[in-house]
This record gives structure tokens, sequence and C-alpha cells, in this order.
């Protein structure tokens, strides 16, 4: 059993044979879903490097538990306890050849329309040949010339990638929300209850909604401090209240009959928690009562022991890295990315997005496609010798704009001077900025597909 198991293994790491695991107990799995995977987690590798990179915490475990460190770092050419392969440069550099692997594979695997010919072989396999090449690639970041002008330069293309990755995400929600309502009005022609469903899931959406924005106003304002958060929070309360009334305004039903409450709810609530996200985000302000210097406008969620700190901090890192690996995946199916595309149809503004996304990317299962038999392994479905399920360029594409995201991330946008991991939840001027333009570019997007049929109603004709 082991031998055939190895040569599969062999085959898929050197070869063009699709990965799969060793246990014939599994179940069969497709050709696109393992590719998928395995990006993701070459994706995921470096995101972790990247976070051991900018912890000094994990830096001194490691000069106090290897055995030679600090000559180790001298043979290596890596400064004095390995200060060039720390901090934010280092990720800069890390991030700069993750970025190039990606870049590169976009290019390459432009117009590939099957996986039957040799440049879907190359996306589809030699994994092995892939990872030295993605090492490679990292590695040699650090080799770069003129190191000050790159990471200058390097910064504000990170920052414009960063950008239009978020971008992405806040189109995919609208997406998101425009297809969930269809779904669920569409089934009301069949059963009734679906209007029960519907009716529920939007009074929770709302009342979420609202309960933030009370739980804001009650701990993140001050009477006498904390004049941003009471503006931005009044902006963001009252477009929500706009949007909502604008989606169910004869205007819009006329030309949208299935547009109704569930989007604004799901865009409310987004923007409720982007709003909460930010004001989490701002440097803390300081105000003097009774003589003291006391903290405002921020919302114990622990005692503040370094422990609870370092809890929270880890949840919220693989939180944030969670989503990153969700948005590049779910934004590379052809349904997805089609929907990114200005096209001329009726609907162009319901934009479309399948609520199974996740499945989809996890194990699919299916019989109408040629599968391989391996034997002693896990069965491998070739879902796409007929056409690809999704465009091999723009999913590198977008695992390029996730590199850059990733990168500014980490080291916190424009505050990366002795920024670490550890304070990735603490607060800063760029991060806050960029969640708050987040807020009102979502609520502008949703506001377009609700008026564009009326400002160009010629391109919305059926």
């Amino acid at each position: 059993m082991c031998t055939p198991c190895c040569i599969t293994q062999l085959a898929c790491c050197c070869g063009s044979a699709a990965c799969s695991c060793c246990c014939n107990c599994c179940p069969k799995i497709k050709q696109s879903t393992g590719t998928r995977f395995m990006y993701a987690l070459y994706f995921l590798l470096v995101t972790i490097i990247c976070v051991i990179m900018m912890s000094p915490t994990v830096e001194e475990a490691l000069r106090h538990n290897i055995p030679f460190y600090s000559e180790l770092c001298l043979k290596l050419n890596a400064g004095e306890n390995c200060k060039t392969l720390v901090g934010y440069s280092a990720v800069y550099k890390m991030c700069f050849g993750m970025a190039c692997f990606f870049l590169f594979f976009s290019i390459f695997t432009i117009r590939v329309n099957n996986s039957t010919g040799c440049r879907a072989a190359v996306h589809n396999g030699f994994w092995l040949i892939k990872f030295i090449v993605l090492v490679a690639c990292c590695a040699g970041g650090f080799f770069l010339p003129e190191e000050e002008t790159f990471l200058e330069v390097w910064r504000y293309v990170g920052a414009l990638g960063g950008f239009f990755f978020l971008l992405i995400q806040l189109m995919l929600l609208v997406e998101f929300a425009h297809r969930w309502n269809t779904n669920w009005n569409s089934g009301v022609k069949y059963n009734r209850l679906w209007y029960a469903a519907l009716a529920f899931v939007t009074l929770t959406l709302f009342s979420a909604a609202v309960g933030a924005l009370v739980f804001m106003g009650l701990f993140y304002t001050h009477p006498e401090a904390c004049l941003l958060n009471k503006i931005f929070l009044g902006i963001n309360g009252s477009l929500c209240f706009v949007v909502s009334l604008l989606a169910i305004s004869p205007c819009i039903q006329k030309l949208q009959p299935t547009s109704g409450l569930l989007q604004p709810g799901v865009i409310s609530l987004y923007v409720m928690y982007l709003t909460f996200s930010a004001f989490s985000s701002k440097p803390k302000e300081m105000l003097e009562i009774n003589g003291v210097n006391t903290t405002v406008c921020v919302f114990s969620f622990n005692s503040g022991s370094e422990s609870d700190k370092k809890i929270v901090t880890g949840l919220g890192t693989a939180l944030l890295f969670a989503c990153v690996l969700y948005s590049c995946l779910t934004s590379t199916t052809r349904r997805s990315s089609a929907a990114l595309r200005v096209c001329r149809n009726s609907d162009f503004y319901m934009l479309l997005m399948s609520l199974t996304c996740i499945c989809h990317f996890l194990l699919c299962f299916s019989d109408d496609y040629d599968e391989e038999k391996t034997g002693s392994g896990q069965n491998v479905v070739y879902d796409e010798r007929e056409g690809t399920i999704y465009s091999y360029a723009y999913f590198h594409f977008v695992f390029f704009l996730g590199s850059l995201y990733v990168m500014m991330t980490a080291t916190n946008w424009f505050h990366y001077d002795d920024h670490k991991i550890e304070k990735l939840l603490d607060g800063s001027w760029s991060v806050f900025w960029i969640k708050m333009v987040s807020c009102w570019v979502c609520l502008i997007l949703y506001m377009w597909t609700l008026v564009a049929p009326m400002v160009c109603p010629k391109r919305f004709e059926a």
C-alpha cells in the first residue's frame, strides 16, 4: 500500500498529477479543489513566517532555545542575532517574493481554458518544484540592492495593492447580499415559509446593527472627548438608514422588484462592524478626570493581563488571515470574477455569489467528471478537462493582491517603525482611516447597485 502511495505523491510533487491523500477511505476530491488548497497552503505558510518575523517573543524564544544562535546568525550573514531576518523590512522582502511568485503565475496562466495543456499541467502539478521556486523567490528578496529605495517604493506598491484587495472584498460583500436576497426570494414561489425566514433574518440583522450602534454610543463616546467617534458614528448610522429606505423606495422597487431589506441589513451590520473595528484601532484618548489621566472611549474585553492580551491578539490574527484566505479563494470562481466586471445585461447590479462557496472550496463531490482510481489513495475527479472551473490567471492575481494586503496589515500599514505582531490589535491612525473609508466605499458600492438602472436605463434594458 505504501509503495503506490509514494509513487502517487512523487507524481504530484514532480509531475502533473493532482494531489490527493494516501488514505483511500477519504472521499474523492476534485482536481480544481486540490489545486486551490495547495496554493492556499503555500500562502498560509509564508504568512505564518511573516508573523514570526514580526514577533519579538518568537525571536527571543529562538535566541534562548537554539544552541549557538548568535554564531549561526553570523555564519548566515544575517547580522547580530539575525536582525536582518526580523522586523518590517524582512516581512516586506518575504512578501515581495510571494507576490512575484503569484504575479508570475498570473501572467503564465492567462487564457488557459482547460486542464489538458502544458501550462495547466504546471498550474495543477509539480508542487515540489513550485515550492522550491517560492522559497527561492522569498530568499531572493533578501539580496536586493538599494534596500532603502526598495523598501520605500515597495511600501507604496503594497498600499495600492492592499487597497484593491479591500475593494474586491467589499464588492464580494455586496455581491453576497444581492445573491442571498435573490435566492430566498426565488424560494417564495415554491414555499411561503421563505417569507418567514426572510423576515426573521432581516429582523436579526437590523437588530444586531442597531445593537452595535447603541453599544458604540455607550462605550466609544464621551461627553468631553472622542469627537471623531461621535461624528463618524452619526454619519455611518445615518447612511445605513438612508440606504435602507432607498432599497424599499418605489422608484427602486419598480426597476428591482426583489430589492428588499435583507441586503441593506447585511450592509448595515458590516458597516457597524467596520466602524467598531475602526474605533478599536484608533489610538487611545486620555482625559483628566478628578486629577487622574484616564483612558476614555474604550471597552475592556479582558482584565488586561499579558496572557489575556496574547490570547486576544492570537485570535484576532488568526481571524484576520482566515478572512484573507476566504476572500482570495471565493473571489476567484467564474461566477464571482464575472460579477466583478461590468456586463451589458439587466442583472449587472445583481452581483452573483453562491452561498455554498465555502463548501465548494472544501471537498466537492461529483459523478459527472472523469475519475482516476489511484488504487491505494484518495480518488481524484478531473473536472477541468472540458473547461476550467475558475480563472487561473485571476486566481493568482487575487493571491498577488492578498500578499500585498498581508504585508501591509502585518506591518501596521504606514506605522511600521517598531511595530510588533503582538500590537496588531493596538491603535494606529492609518488603520483607523483605512477601515473608516472602507465603510463609505461599501455603502457607495451598494447605493450604486440600486441607482445604476435609473442613471443608465439603456445599459440595463432586458
